[in-house]
Formats: structure tokens, sequence, C-alpha cells
């Protein structure tokens, strides 16, 4: 047993003792470790650059918040309205948004003083976020009912969300017990 041992290899510390394969897999994630990438803020912590702002309770609950000043149809997203431009043929000079407005980040406020999120260092990052938050937690009015158990939600997607797993008790087992998995 002891004829495999050379002695060079007694006296001084083992060398890298990586097998081969794996030797190639070590020096790749090393280099995917140097190159780091911008990593995200957690949330409730917005940039502290970012423009901070307030929409009223009324801008926050109205479901078409972009409206086109030439013929006043009303749209949810601005890039939709932006296609419905195209439509009126208006010269592209008209178009064209102005250089800084789409430069500075935007955070958003919850207008309820009494909210966590009213607090500029708890803002939420996107208009549909805060859209969203304001309708679930301050909003009395929930439109969408499921009509199996008579569950309301304010927001579509959470109503959507319900209607997939609603009457559903989960799976059965052989054994008898049931899971939700």
């Amino acid at each position: 047993m002891l004829g495999f041992c050379s002695p060079a290899a007694v006296g001084s510390p083992p060398a890298d003792t990586t097998p081969e394969p794996f030797r190639s897999l070590q020096v790749a994630t090393t280099a995917a470790a140097a190159t780091t990438k911008k990593k995200r803020r957690p949330a409730g912590t917005p940039d502290p650059d970012a423009e901070v702002v307030s929409l009223s309770p009324r801008t926050l609950l109205e479901s078409d918040r972009y409206v086109c000043e030439i013929c006043g149809q009303g749209f949810q997203r601005d890039q939709n309205l932006q296609m419905h431009r195209r439509r009126h043929k208006v010269p592209w000079k008209l178009l064209k948004r102005e250089a800084g407005e789409a430069a500075r980040k935007r955070v958003f406020v919850c207008p309820e003083p009494s909210c966590l999120h009213h607090d500029p260092a708890h803002a939420l990052g996107d208009l549909v976020g805060i859209k969203k938050h304001f309708r679930r937690k301050h909003s009395g009015h929930r439109q969408w009912a499921c009509a199996r158990c008579s569950k309301a939600y304010a927001v579509h997607s959470d109503y959507k969300a319900h209607l997939k797993t609603c009457g559903t008790r989960g799976h059965s087992c052989d054994c008898g017990r049931v899971f939700s998995r």
C-alpha cells in the first residue's frame, strides 16, 4: 500500500486534488462570480435618488390612466396609448417623449396616511404595484366575486388565481389523506 505514495508527496502539502472534470467547473464559477450583476433592492427600500410620486385615491382606482388627447379613448398602459396614437397618423415629432421624462426613476407612495407605504422610505416601485396595493388594502369595493364560494376580490388577478383552486380540495392519497399539492 505504501508503494503508491511518491516521496515528494509525503513532505509537501497536497496539490489541487480536484478531479479534472470538476476543475473546469471551479474555474467557470469563479469567473462568473467575478462579473457581478447589478442587484435589485430589497422590497420596501426604494432608490433614494428616485422621484417620489403621490397619486390621489381616485387616480389609483381608475382603470384608464392614459387618455388619447385626440379622441379621448383611455388605456391602461402608456405603450398601448403610443400604439393607438399611430392610428391617428400624427407626425412623429408630436409623438416623441421629452428626453428627461423616462430617464428619472419614480417610486409611488400610498395616499393612506396610516399605511406603511405612505412613508417614502417604503414606497412601491411601479404604478401597477401601488394600484394593486391600494385596491387590496384600502378600497372597500370588491367587484369580482366567485360564483362557487362568493368570496370577492378587488384585484382581477387575485380573482383569477382564486378560480384556479376554488372547489378543489386537493389530491387524495390511497391512504385517505388529502394533500393540497
